[in-house]
């Protein structure tokens, strides 16, 4: 951990400034003369990190440092050129390593204004955040009054509008360079995993508000003089939105689930009317002192309600979780994989298997178990996902095909089913299908990530739903997300 030291009674933070360089050979030592002397008396460490530069930018820093000893300056050259990304790696480490508290972002190039430093730590100081960045677009008008292209200055706004309502967030910009942090908070974020280019500094954004960390922006004036840009602009626009659309699937639930690494894996009571939980709860809303068996319950998300209800819930799961214990009636710890457990006993009028059965290697056994334990007018209520969806096929066609966080593609779904496959194995357990219902998409999970951002606003996905409702009554088999089944003894 980073140490800090008092001065009249003042915690007094260990700060950096990383100075990342490339072809900066002419603006360098500028750079560093900007640096007001009493905010150079409070910086512990200063590492400018030459990217491979093809000019002298490394020489001109050594010479800086043997003509002004008392600047505490380290000079590197990267044995090869890293990229953006890939020098404020290094940096960060270095800031890392070196058991700082704070570490500042500054452009050699003097693109972002040294001078206003004390501001950009400030903040960061006073604990208030984890990151400051410096925004250009607080101000109103001055990004334009400091010369920022027009096309730049629309492309950025448009980014960050798109980039606010997929992230959740409400930053005024994205896309300044001018940034510090908290040493601490990079410790806690997996930033050496980012690319190495121009997009580190979207996935570090995502990364924070994945972490909870706390991001300030301050106004920063705006400088554009006559250094060379060496962003695509075009490219940086498809890489930065790709990455943001990446992370809001991955709160989403879909794909690997890396960009959301904070994100718990809870399985999430779902609240609409149309989607499983929500037949489950309108098949099973009329009735009361039934004696309910929930196999695979996780959470207790549907179970709970039915013991609210007036029911007797015996739930059974491979772990015993903090909001059910104690709120069921009973609850056996148990493998499903190796079949229900001795202690369960007696006869039920309800067994719910709820998104469970598609987690076994042979849920064929566990069905013909649960039928054995069904009272003489009772029945099992499942719910299954359609393997033959839209999506799933779509993932196939493109040759992408892989299993995701949630959904149809859950990494931890073992079994897969059509309608017509799981009659099948419900026959074979001796067992009939006397309802089913097909629901389509969980829209609200849409929600997910968003915050309160346009994309999550009630309308479109009021629109979506009901577009998804209707393709899902009239073409079933490609649209139902899922089914939900009542199966009877045959």
């Amino acid at each position: 951990m980073g140490g800090f030291w008092l001065l009249g009674g003042l915690a007094m933070r260990r700060i950096g400034i990383l100075i990342v360089a490339y072809n900066a050979a002419s603006t360098l030592a500028s750079v560093l003369d900007r640096i007001r002397p009493e905010f150079m008396e409070r910086v512990s460490e200063i590492l400018v990190c030459d990217d491979h530069s093809k000019d002298a930018t490394y020489l001109v820093g050594l010479g800086y440092k043997q003509l002004m000893p008392d600047v505490p300056l380290t000079v590197i050259r990267q044995p090869r050129n890293f990229g953006y990304g890939g020098n404020q790696k290094s940096g960060y480490q270095w800031a890392i390593d070196h058991d700082l508290d704070i570490v500042v972002l500054l452009h050699g190039d003097g693109q972002y204004a040294p001078e206003v430093l004390d501001q950009i730590v400030a903040p960061l100081e006073s604990g208030e955040c984890d990151a400051v960045f410096g925004s250009r677009m607080l101000d109103r008008g001055s990004a334009r009054r400091g010369g920022m292209p027009l096309y730049k200055y629309v492309g950025n706004r448009i980014l960050t509008t798109a980039q606010n309502a997929l992230a959740g967030t409400s930053l005024s910009e994205w896309h300044s360079g001018y940034r510090a942090y908290s040493v601490q908070a990079l410790r806690e974020i997996p930033f050496q995993s980012n690319s190495d280019g121009f997009v580190f500094d979207t996935e570090i954004i995502t990364q924070l508000v994945e972490s909870g960390k706390r991001i300030v922006e301050v106004p920063i004036p705006t400088y554009y003089g006559d250094e060379i840009c060496y962003v695509n602009g075009l490219g940086y626009a498809r890489d930065v939105m790709r990455h943001v659309v990446r992370y809001r699937m991955h709160k989403m639930g879909f794909g690997t689930g890396d960009a959301a690494f904070a994100t718990d894996d809870q399985y999430e009571l779902k609240h609409d009317e149309e989607t499983s939980h929500g037949v489950i709860r309108e098949w099973l809303g009329s009735y009361h002192d039934l004696d309910i068996l929930d196999v695979g319950c996780a959470e207790g998300v549907v179970s709970l309600q039915l013991v609210e209800q007036g029911n007797r819930v015996t739930g059974v799961d491979r772990e015993e979780w903090p909001s059910v214990a104690g709120k069921l009636d009973r609850f056996v710890v148990a493998d499903l994989d190796k079949g229900l457990p001795e202690e369960i006993r007696g006869r039920y009028d309800v067994v719910l298997a709820a998104d469970v059965l598609e987690h076994l290697r042979e849920p064929g056994d566990l069905l013909a178990e649960l039928a054995g334990h069904l009272a003489p007018n009772g029945w099992i209520l499942a719910s299954i996902p359609n393997a033959v969806h839209w999506y799933p096929r779509l993932r196939m066609l493109s040759g992408r095909f892989d299993y995701d966080r949630r959904g149809i593609l859950d990494r931890g779904h073992l079994r897969f089913f059509t309608r017509r496959s799981f009659e099948r194995l419900a026959k074979t357990a001796g067992l009939r299908v006397t309802r089913c219902q097909a629901v389509g998409l969980p829209v609200e999970i849409l929600n997910r990530g968003g915050g309160d951002s346009a994309v999550s606003q009630r309308a479109p996905l009021r629109v979506l739903a009901f577009l998804d409702r209707v393709t899902t009554q009239m073409w079933p088999n490609l649209f139902a997300y899922q089914y939900v089944i009542r199966l009877d003894k045959a």
